[in-house]
């Protein structure tokens, strides 16, 4: 069984007769005053989305690159995106993209304050958060999934000893325990489930890798990878280079919406983890939300750097090309 939100708030909470509480985020207080082939399912149609005064605009680098600030799809109104690790380096990335593209999007979070300090006050309609850690999977109530249709996976932590391994925060129980638990409890009706993990995992007794290693990151990682393999969902698995750009966190919606990767635009993706390189978060990111609905990326693993250049922006056609590319 699932146990009731364990925390209180200085406000009341409007009660709900499920075991499991969602959060709205209008009710949380502000704490921040402003971050093959290839089919796409993508709806035609765009707009901008203003959120938290921002105006409608298109904000564009010198040499034209289209940010997270970007007139983007409308989403079709079946399709809820469930993002865990939401509020991590890449997550925070995640839903400010979704948030643009005003595509429903539901946080699954330790600590649900966390999400108004990086979000601010959503709409329920387009932002729900629940409390849940996925390292326990009592805590992993079924209403956390009800009616989800898409799912992105970026949890992680330190892959040495560090600060973030406090309370238990160790690869072992987040990027192995969590990972199982998490798919463990995902509903067999998802359309999607995209997994962020590592280069590098295929090779963990090797040098270099081996040192990255020491205390079991990539072990842990890619029998994570194997789970969600035998799982039987529909799978995209984005092995990501060294991160760069952010992590964004004492920032607010406002910052991830305007961040940029620099000159590192261009994106190169491959398969079979021999990858060795850097990536943006906002590269990864893009990558998570572009698989979801590009049918070829189903079952597929892929490896992805960033590289001085254009790049695909959030153009749906040149990812498709990047990711049939490496397919081939």
């Amino acid at each position: 069984m699932a146990t009731k939100l364990s925390f209180k708030f200085p406000f009341p909470l409007e009660k709900s007769s499920k075991p499991f509480e969602r959060i709205s985020l209008l009710a949380l207080p502000q704490l921040n005053s402003g971050h093959g082939f290839c089919l796409s399912r993508k709806n035609s149609g765009f707009r901008g989305l203003s959120v938290n005064a921002l105006q409608e605009e298109v904000i564009q680098s010198t040499n034209s690159e289209t940010t997270l600030h970007s007139q983007t799809t409308l989403p079709s109104s079946s399709k809820l995106v469930l993002v865990v690790g939401a509020t991590g380096g890449v997550g925070q990335l995640v839903v400010a993209s979704l948030l643009n593209r005003n595509i429903k999007s539901r946080l699954l979070l330790r600590d649900p304050e966390k999400a108004t300090t990086l979000f601010g006050n959503q709409d329920e309609e387009k932002l729900q958060v629940f409390k849940g850690d996925t390292r326990n999977l009592s805590e992993l109530d079924p209403a956390i999934f009800e009616g989800v249709t898409h799912v992105i996976c970026c949890t992680g932590t330190t892959a040495f000893p560090s600060k973030r391994w406090d309370g238990d925060n160790t690869p072992e129980r987040v990027d192995w325990d969590g990972v199982r638990n998490l798919i463990s409890a995902l509903p067999s009706s998802l359309k999607r489930v995209v997994l962020v993990s590592s280069v590098g995992v295929t090779k963990f007794n090797e040098l270099p890798w081996s040192i990255m290693n020491l205390f079991g990151v990539l072990k842990y990682k890619k029998k994570g990878e194997d789970f969600l393999r035998d799982s039987g969902l529909p799978f995209t698995i984005i092995r990501a280079g060294r991160l760069t750009d952010g992590p964004y966190t004492s920032y607010d919606l406002n910052t991830l919406l305007k961040a940029t990767a620099g000159q590192r635009r261009a994106v190169v993706i491959d398969q079979g983890d021999k990858l060795v390189g850097e990536v943006s978060r906002l590269v990864v990111a893009e990558a998570c939300i572009q698989a979801l609905d590009t049918e070829c990326t189903e079952g597929q693993i892929y490896e992805i750097n960033s590289v001085e250049g254009e790049g695909p922006g959030t153009d749906p056609e040149k990812w498709q090309e990047l990711f049939k590319k490496a397919q081939s």
